[in-house]
């Protein structure tokens, strides 16, 4: 840390409760050429500096695996919005949450031919990358490839999107009868016949065709993805791990990363095996998961959650960061899964902490409390790259 008297610097916030790697302090941080120049603790006296009444400041929160753009592109059923002002939509929402580098995850390939998704893809993804290109989002944006390996033409759309300056991530997907999210035909049933209004006959009709084209597909088709992120040095991750065999094949291709494991020995496999378990801010803030999987919290109490995603609901990721940290002590780790842990993940290191040199993506926070005593987060102010965009 520095003396006050010597920061020189455009930007200076003061009197905030500055979330350090491991400890909160009351302080000042000066920015300068969009990165951290300086932090101290206790107030600063210069006049310039802007007094943020005991506000917390965190990194930027860090956003590996979120679906949603979609939600921006297709706002109802049969509507479709303008490609880049959805986009543009979806990110003022991201930064709006605190979120100063999202990852978007887009599907390559899903269950049933002529989707929203599969229609939406190449619009999606040329419109993430214009507005890269022309520096109109607040946030930063990468891709988060999710490929599902049973889609016949997953090949083709993985070699027209893997540009490994937008790509950050790539992840396996294989949500067919009998595998990982869907071990139990039921649930499968249940979720495709409310998902595609199916009757009996059409759901049996609808399983057939999805099993013979994973019996095809799956196997060569996820060797091919594997390969061609190794070659472009792309990190891994696998999703809905289920089973022991699911994890071992995970951390046979060098996976990273272990998205939503379905069950806690597949949880703790993955742990063992040195992949970052990821779970949904959704899953903590609602206190459990939708679909009946494990919740975020049993692997929060054991120590073995490592990264949250705000997934389907922005907001969820900076509450679930409070909701993690049951102490002020307890909020450094807390942040980290939301900031530190997924930016070193992928490779992104010169952000995710409060640290001098680090990018100063920032977000100012204050608690509010409500009627029955618990806290909200709410967003006072979000810099990226020392510019304030929210």
């Amino acid at each position: 840390m520095t003396r006050l008297s010597r920061i020189a610097g455009p930007t200076v916030l003061t009197n905030l409760r500055l979330c350090l790697p491991t400890d909160v302090v009351s302080g000042t941080i000066s920015i300068e050429d969009g990165r951290i120049a300086a932090i101290d603790t206790g107030r600063s006296s210069l006049a310039a500096a802007e007094d943020c009444g005991g506000d917390y400041l965190l990194p930027g929160l860090i956003e590996l695996h979120t679906d949603n753009l979609e939600k921006h592109f297709t706002p109802r059923p049969g509507v479709t919005w303008p490609a880049l002002a959805a986009v543009m939509s979806h990110d003022a929402q991201m930064a709006g949450s605190g979120i100063t580098t999202v990852l978007d995850a887009l599907a390559l390939g899903d269950v049933r031919e002529g989707s929203d998704r599969i229609r939406s893809l190449k619009t999606m993804a040329d419109a993430i990358l214009a507005a890269r290109a022309d520096d109109l989002t607040r946030a930063e944006h990468f891709l988060h490839l999710r490929c599902e390996i049973s889609y016949p033409d997953l090949m083709e759309l993985v070699e027209q999107l893997a540009i490994p300056e937008a790509v950050k991530l790539v992840s396996i997907m294989d949500h067919t009868p009998g595998q990982r999210q869907f071990t139990n035909l039921d649930s499968y049933r249940s979720f495709y016949k409310k998902k595609f209004g199916l009757s009996d006959a059409e759901m049996a009709e609808f399983e057939a065709a999805t099993v013979e084209r994973q019996a095809r597909y799956a196997a060569p088709q996820r060797a091919a993805v594997v390969a061609t992120a190794q070659r472009l040095g792309l990190p891994l991750a696998s999703h809905d791990d289920a089973k022991p065999e699911h994890v071992a094949e995970a951390a046979a291709e060098g996976m990273r990363i272990a998205e939503f494991p379905t069950t806690l020995e597949a949880a703790d496999l993955s742990r063992k095996a040195g992949m970052k378990l990821l779970m949904g801010a959704p899953n903590l803030v609602r206190g459990g998961s939708h679909s009946g999987n494990i919740a975020a919290a049993d692997l929060a109490a054991r120590g073995w959650l490592d990264i949250l995603s705000s997934d389907y609901m922005p907001v969820s990721l900076l509450q679930a960061v409070f909701l993690l940290a049951l102490t002020e002590a307890d909020l450094p780790a807390a942040v980290a899964t939301a900031t530190a842990t997924p930016a070193e993940a992928v490779g992104l290191h010169d952000r995710g902490s409060l640290t001098p040199g680090k990018r100063a993506d920032l977000l100012r926070v204050r608690l509010h409390r409500t009627g029955d005593g618990a806290a909200l987060p709410l967003v006072q102010g979000v810099w990226r790259a020392g510019r304030r965009v929210a």
